[in-house]
Order: C-alpha cells, then sequence, then structure tokens
C-alpha cells in the first residue's frame, strides 16, 4: 500500500459557537420571525444553568409553533446538536435549551402568567 492510502483523512474541526453568537443568532432569528417583545436576561452570576435567558412572545400557537421550529433548525444549522425541546405540540409555551442560551417562546396570556422575566431579572439577595 502506498503511504497516501494509509493516512487517515484529516477531519476539520469546526468551532461551536459560544454564547455570545448563539445569543446574537437566536435574537435574530426571534425578530425575523417577527416574535414580539423580546427580551435577554444576562445569567453570568447568577446560575449555572446557563448564560443567558430569551424570552418573546408569539401571537398565537400556530405562531408560536413556527418561531420555535425555525429556532431549532438555526441553531442545528450552526453545529448546536443537542437542542432540548419543551412543550411544542401545545405551543403556549416553547422552552428551547441550546446550552448557554435557554429560550422561552410564549403566547402573551400565559408569558403574563408565569412572569418569568420579574424572577429572573432582580438582583440577588
Amino acid at each position: 500500500m502506498a503511504a497516501a492510502e494509509m493516512t487517515p483523512p484529516a477531519t476539520v474541526s469546526e468551532a461551536l459557537p459560544d454564547a455570545a453568537e448563539i445569543l446574537a443568532l437566536v435574537t435574530a432569528r426571534l425578530e425575523d420571525d417577527k416574535s414580539e417583545d423580546i427580551v435577554s436576561i444576562d445569567l453570568r452570576g447568577k446560575t449555572s444553568i446557563a448564560d443567558y435567558m430569551v424570552i418573546a412572545s408569539g401571537r398565537s400557537q400556530r405562531h408560536v409553533g413556527a418561531v420555535a421550529e425555525h429556532l431549532i433548525e438555526a441553531l442545528k444549522a450552526v453545529g448546536i446538536k443537542h437542542v432540548r425541546v419543551e412543550g411544542q405540540p401545545a405551543c403556549d409555551w416553547v422552552l428551547i435549551d441550546a446550552n448557554d442560551v435557554i429560550v422561552h417562546v410564549f403566547q402573551p396570556e400565559v408569558r403574563s402568567f408565569y412572569n418569568i422575566e420579574k424572577m429572573w431579572s432582580g438582583t440577588r439577595p
């Protein structure tokens, strides 16, 4: 066998996006899909579950579902493979865990009921 045949194929290691890049992607995707009241919360120093939380509203169950699906596809396209999703069948509140960024897409009435912005935006005692 020739030496060239024994050489393993070169692997290209693509770096995964960091938290700030994921946040920018999420925000841009939500804006493109006409999400409403987009809020980004910096969680660094508050918890170890993620660096950022993004909260947005959709106008209806169908809109919430479409926004969530487009966001999941965009995250996977940049190499985030293990995106965890909760609440997609009902689409009242869809939670998307993209590792360092957690995204909540709500219908407006569900968002106002749970009011998670207030819980996570406050300062620590």
